[in-house]
């Protein structure tokens, strides 16, 4: 493993222009059970073949550390090369220093005994998700977890692009996830002003302060996507999460429906594939901490989709 001191080190670069188009894919089922090698495995081909679209050949992850383990790496690594899937790398950021350095080394791990054949399809890096929301007072008020601040995140930044020099990690664009009502605190500029891209993650259903049926959801998505963008600098605002689910209680306006999941399909997410590199949340329930909600496109046990997915 390697040791380094702890020195942010602040690069620019231009983040990666392709547009690619993908899922979100965490590292436990909705039970809690870990996720393997066999289940990326079936998961990466189901996205591939998802009737009614072209196939969706990238995977957003949120850890780089296998569940189950201390600072192995996921075993989707190995599944994406076995299924020619490229992958937008994940490294949670809120469990303090020690858990980020297991996540480093995870994927050095990766990198080191995979080779080309992984690093070769990785899209980009996110340092963190969501992590300066939930340490926002915002985060704080709806009981969201532990984040971590901007200061933080900007070291973790720092701290990635000191290890990844000289490896065949370096270059790729390295970026955080949040929302958009945290990127435009002033307090988080910093991150803006560190990452290659920004990722932004959006959820008009859940936006309760304001009008959000869903006849609203497409402008407020839009909307949203402004904030990011207003404070991105001109940098590259990759859509990270959206989604509507299709089971859950009402959010003021907005109701949980299948047909309003489609619809929001059809305007939202039809308007991002492959014309902006945009990661829907969800082919299939991974969060075990929204047991009354489903944003899942397909079921876990097969690859039928609830609606359908035609554009």
């Amino acid at each position: 493993m390697k040791t380094t001191t702890f020195t942010p080190i602040l690069a620019l670069a231009t983040a990666a222009s392709a547009q690619v188009s993908g899922f979100n894919y965490g590292s436990t089922n909705s039970d809690g059970s870990c996720r393997g090698y066999s289940d990326f495995i079936r998961y990466f081909n189901d996205a591939k073949s998802l009737p009614g679209t072209s196939g969706f050949q990238v995977a957003r992850l949120y850890t780089s550390v296998q569940c189950g383990t201390s600072a192995s790496p996921i075993s989707a690594f190995q599944a994406a090369i076995d299924t020619d899937t490229k992958i937008l790398v994940g490294l949670w950021a809120s469990a303090g220093r020690a858990a980020y350095e297991n996540e480093l080394n995870a994927l050095l791990v990766a990198a080191r005994d995979l080779g080309s054949a992984f690093t070769d399809r990785i899209v980009g890096i996110s340092v963190g998700s969501e992590d300066l929301y939930r340490a926002s007072p915002q985060g704080v008020a709806n009981n969201a977890g532990v984040g971590a601040t901007g200061t933080e995140i900007e070291g973790y930044i720092g701290w990635i692009r000191d290890w990844i020099r000289g490896t065949a990690l370096e270059g790729k664009p390295i970026g955080h996830v949040d929302t958009w009502t945290a990127w435009v605190l002033p307090e988080n500029r910093g991150v803006a002003d560190s990452v290659n891209f920004l990722g932004h993650n959006s959820f008009p259903y859940f936006e309760s302060t304001k009008p959000n049926s869903i006849d609203l959801a497409a402008q407020n998505f839009r909307d949203a996507l402004a904030q990011t963008e207003s404070v991105a600098a001109g940098k590259e605002v990759w859509v990270t999460e959206t989604g509507w689910p299709r089971i859950g209680p009402n959010s003021r306006d907005a109701v949980a429906s299948t047909e309003n999941s489609q619809r929001y399909w059809r305007e939202v997410g039809c308007s991002l594939f492959g014309k902006r590199n945009a990661f829907w949340y969800t082919l299939k329930d991974a969060n075990s901490a929204q047991t009354d909600l489903s944003f899942a496109v397909t079921p876990l046990e097969n690859n039928t989709p609830y609606f359908d997915l035609t554009c």
